[in-house]
């Protein structure tokens, strides 16, 4: 593998944006690229996270479409037809990594798998104080979050271990609960072959289950990036979940019908 395209996903949060991007440049492994997915920020923020962008030292896309609600799998289709890496790791843009993120991400790729990693979720206060500080927190040693923790700014400090699981990472190879996009790694070439994101799934929720769901019907497995690659989560405002039950109701019947595998409104729309 020689090129990884990191898709980061963002609407109206310029701040957190920033403190994303500056992990992303403080990354050890430079061979990647990076495509912001902004899925319809404002101007006053567009302008703001399109400044962030301009100092990269990685090559650097920027795709945009306007706001018609939270559309997070179409716009994230839209940066991957635009991307030309032979591996996708997705990433939102109100989260940290540490330096050794894509290294690490790297040395997990295996051909059949794709790689689920974990969070650490900021408190709400903190968050603020983290944004209004412009904290990079993905300079900051254990010990440091052993504090937070302590002082119930973080919500956990398991995914700060380092363990060698080895063939333990296989062991929940059908599982699709807690692959979330905030942290979750594919190879193009298996993301291509179920169509992406199905972008019937309008309004928050269940997009990122979907792919995995449908990945796995392929025969693609599972692989716990836990205990090797976190990212540190912001706290934000729960989305509108008006369209729960719909995209719940879609997910539970495509996670009933396993030879469901391609999206019906997926990316290939993207590279005709």
């Amino acid at each position: 593998m020689k090129l990884i395209s990191v898709i980061v996903t963002t609407y109206n949060w310029a701040a957190a944006l920033e403190l994303c991007l500056n992990s992303l440049y403080a990354q050890t492994d430079k061979d990647f690229e990076i495509i912001v997915a902004d899925d319809g920020s404002n101007a006053e923020q567009l302008a703001l996270t399109q400044s962030y962008t301009a100092n990269s030292p990685v090559s650097l896309q920027y795709v945009y479409h306007e706001d018609q609600g939270f559309r997070a799998g179409t716009i994230r289709n839209k940066a991957v037809a635009r991307s030309s890496g032979e591996y996708l790791i997705f990433l939102d843009g109100d989260c940290m990594v540490y330096p050794n993120f894509i290294a690490t991400h790297r040395y997990l790729a295996e051909a059949g798998f794709f790689v689920a990693g974990n969070r650490v979720l900021l408190s709400q206060a903190y968050t603020q104080e983290v944004m209004n500080q412009c904290l990079p927190l993905y300079e900051k040693s254990v010990a440091y979050f052993l504090k937070l923790r302590l002082q119930g700014k973080i919500n956990r400090l398991m995914p700060f271990l380092k363990l060698p699981l080895g063939f333990l990472r296989k062991c929940q190879p059908q599982k699709w609960q807690k692959a979330m996009t905030c942290n979750l790694a594919i190879w193009r070439e298996d993301f291509l072959h179920v169509n992406g994101f199905d972008e019937l799934f309008q309004g928050w929720g269940y997009e990122d289950s979907d792919l995995v769901i449908r990945l796995i019907h392929t025969g693609i497995k599972r692989k716990e990036g836990r205990f090797a690659v976190p990212v540190l989560h912001c706290w934000h405002r729960f989305h509108d979940r008006s369209q729960h039950d719909a995209n719940y109701a879609r997910l539970m019947a495509r996670l009933a019908d396993k030879n469901f595998i391609r999206a019906e409104l997926g990316v290939s729309h993207y590279f005709s």
